[in-house]
């Protein structure tokens, strides 16, 4: 692991604290909600489709129960699928400094620091709220990026952690999984569940097929759904990382080098996980990118500058980042 000339910036020594609230992530938590709000009628619509009353009991209790194994356990389960060991103070001291640092700014206990074997330049946060999370990075992204860079992708992480972000993820991708499995479990018990006759639902064919095109389109918009909660948190993660670390710029430069390293190495171990890291480590291109569990790059990149400009323009880009969008 490359150690660091230096560990502490005077910058972060005199940036202002962090401020509470903001019209960004007033309008991102709003949009969350009601797209979890989504995901949760879709898994009780179905279970109603396929057992009235008691089909709707038993996928409440189910999502109840899911969720909240989701909330013990999902730090424990991700760390742990990615390989990610706990990384000792005295290896990387300066990065801890960081870490806690930023946590201090953010009003927050400091993370875990975890480290992931990988080359591919990247990160995450996990953990049910902020007196359990911690933050893992991979090896190559402490080779890659210069401290300044590195203090944006951090502040972006512990930004995930204070919005409660790593929390809403898990439930997101709990509900979906629901749905995909209500789904796959229908075609495995095959169409005896599809024929149900309801007075209410309008038994027999024509319920079949309704239960049918809903079962199909189900999983569908449980997907789009999980999506654009992702990509609704890393918009906001950005925007609290950037004030966290007072450099915009910064953490632009940052996810550039990164999706470039993705391009170069992707990373492909964990597919499910892939939301949890700050630049998509599986690097769908093309028509695929559509269905991204993160937002563009050039589109994230194109509001941190604009958030920099509001700023002041306090801290300026240092290398030639800038040509690429």
């Amino acid at each position: 692991m490359a150690q660091r000339d230096h560990h502490m910036t005077s910058r972060g020594a005199t940036a202002p604290a962090l401020k509470g609230g903001g019209w960004h992530r007033l309008g991102n938590a709003l949009k969350t909600t009601v797209l979890l709000a989504g995901l949760t009628a879709l898994v009780l619509l179905i279970g109603q489709r396929l057992g009235g009353a008691q089909g709707l009991a038993m996928a409440g209790f189910f999502a109840v129960i899911m969720n909240f194994g989701s909330y013990w356990f999902s730090d424990r389960i991700a760390l742990a699928i990615h390989g990610a060991q706990p990384l000792p103070y005295e290896q990387a001291p300066w990065l801890h400094a960081m870490v806690e640092r930023l946590s201090a700014r953010a009003g927050m206990p400091k993370p875990k620091v975890y480290l992931l074997p990988t080359a591919q330049p990247n990160a995450f946060a996990t953990g049910r709220n902020p007196s359990h999370a911690a933050v893992a990075v991979t090896a190559g992204i402490l080779q890659m990026l210069d401290e300044r860079e590195l203090e944006g992708v951090l502040a972006h992480e512990i930004g995930h952690v204070r919005n409660r972000d790593t929390l809403i993820g898990t439930v997101a991708a709990t509900l979906a999984g629901i749905i995909s499995y209500a789904a796959q479990m229908l075609f495995w018990f095959g169409g005896s569940m599809l024929s149900r006759s309801d007075d209410d639902e309008g038994g027999g064919v024509a319920g079949a097929l309704s239960n049918l095109g809903l079962l199909l389109v189900a999983p569908i918009a449980a997907t789009l759904l999980q999506l654009a909660v992702s990509r609704s948190r890393e918009y906001g993660a950005d925007a609290t990382g950037a004030e966290l670390c007072g450099d915009p710029d910064a953490l632009a430069s940052a996810l550039l080098k990164m999706e470039r390293g993705a391009e170069a190495m992707p990373y492909d171990r964990a597919p499910a996980t892939s939301h949890l890291f700050i630049v998509n480590p599986l690097h769908h291109g093309g028509v695929m990118s559509l269905f991204s569990t993160h937002p563009p790059i050039p589109e994230r990149v194109r509001r941190l500058r604009e958030m920099s400009a509001r700023m002041g323009g306090r801290a300026r880009a240092r290398g030639g980042w800038e040509y690429a969008y």
